[in-house]
C-alpha cells in the first residue's frame, strides 16, 4: 500500500505558511502522494519526493447520468486527463452526477457509454479514471452513484483496467457500512481508497465508529498495492493527524 493525502482537506482551515515545508514533512512521516494539489505546488511536491496522485475531472452535480451533457463532459474530462498525463497525475477522479430522472439501471447504461471514449483516451495517456462513490445522505444530496454496487457495475460495463471505482470508505460507511466484506469481494474493480472518520469527516481516532486497523489488516491480508487516501479534516495540528493515520496503514 501506498499512502497519499488530499490537499484541500488539510489545509482547507490552516493553510501552512510554508507549503514546501509542510510537504517535505507529509514526505518523511512517509507519505508517497498527494492529492487534488493546485498545479502552482505541482514543483514543490515533487521535490518533496511526493507523487501527483488524482485530480478533479469535473463537476460533481453534473455527470456521466446525464446523455445530454456528454459532449461537453468529453471535452472537459478529455483535457482533463491530458493535462494529468502531462504533468505526471496517476488518476482523474469522474462523478455519475445527481439524480436526472433516470431510474438506476438506465442511468448506469448512460455513464457506461459517457464514460467508454474516454476511458480509452486514458488508456492511451497512461492515465486511470476512478468514478467516485460519494453519500447522498449527508454531504451530497441527490448524488446518484451512492452505494457501491451501483459504481462497479459501471466497471463490470465498460471493462477495461483504465476505470476503477473511488471507493472512499467515508461516504460508504454512511450510505451502507458492510465495508470488509463488500472491499474483499470487490477489490479488483477498486481502483483508489479514501478514508475519513464517520461521523464528522474527522481523523481516524477512537471519536468515530470504523474500525480502521481491521480495514488496513484485510488490505493487507488481501496483497492490495493501490493508492491510500486520506481525506479528513484534521480536529488539530494537520500533520499529527497525518502521521497517526499514517501508523494505521503503514504495515511494512
Amino acid at each position: 500500500m501506498r499512502q497519499s493525502f488530499t490537499w484541500w482537506s488539510f489545509t482547507l482551515t490552516d493553510p501552512p505558511d510554508d507549503v514546501g515545508a509542510f510537504l517535505q514533512a507529509a514526505s518523511d512521516i512517509g507519505f508517497e502522494g498527494v492529492e487534488m494539489l493546485p498545479p502552482e505546488h505541482a514543483s514543490t511536491a515533487a521535490g518533496a519526493g511526493l507523487q501527483l496522485v488524482t485530480a478533479t475531472g469535473h463537476e460533481i452535480e453534473h455527470g456521466f447520468n446525464d446523455p445530454a451533457r456528454h459532449a461537453e463532459l468529453h471535452e472537459t474530462v478529455g483535457s482533463a486527463i491530458e493535462e494529468a498525463s502531462a504533468a505526471g497525475v496517476a488518476n482523474v477522479i469522474v462523478f455519475s452526477g445527481n439524480h436526472i430522472g433516470d431510474d438506476d439501471d438506465t442511468a448506469i447504461a448512460h455513464c457506461a457509454a459517457g464514460l467508454a471514449p474516454l476511458v480509452e483516451q486514458a488508456e492511451r495517456s497512461g492515465v486511470t479514471l476512478l468514478l467516485e462513490l460519494l453519500n447522498s445522505k449527508v454531504d451530497h444530496p441527490g448524488y446518484q452513484c451512492d452505494r457501491s454496487e451501483w459504481g462497479f457495475e459501471v466497471i463490470r460495463t465498460v471493462d477495461s483496467p483504465s476505470l476503477r471505482v473511488l471507493f472512499d470508505v467515508y461516504h460508504m460507511q454512511l450510505m451502507e457500512g458492510d465495508l470488509l466484506r463488500t472491499l474483499k469481494a470487490n477489490l479488483a474493480l477498486v481502483g483508489h481508497i479514501h478514508t475519513a472518520g464517520v461521523p464528522g469527516r474527522r481523523d481516524l481516532d477512537d471519536r468515530q465508529e470504523i474500525h480502521w486497523p481491521g480495514l488496513a489488516g484485510l488490505l493487507v491480508h488481501l496483497g492490495y498495492d493501490g493508492w491510500v487516501g486520506h481525506e479528513f479534516m484534521p480536529r488539530g495540528d494537520a500533520l499529527d493527524a497525518l502521521a497517526q493515520a499514517h501508523a494505521i496503514f503503514d504495515r511494512r
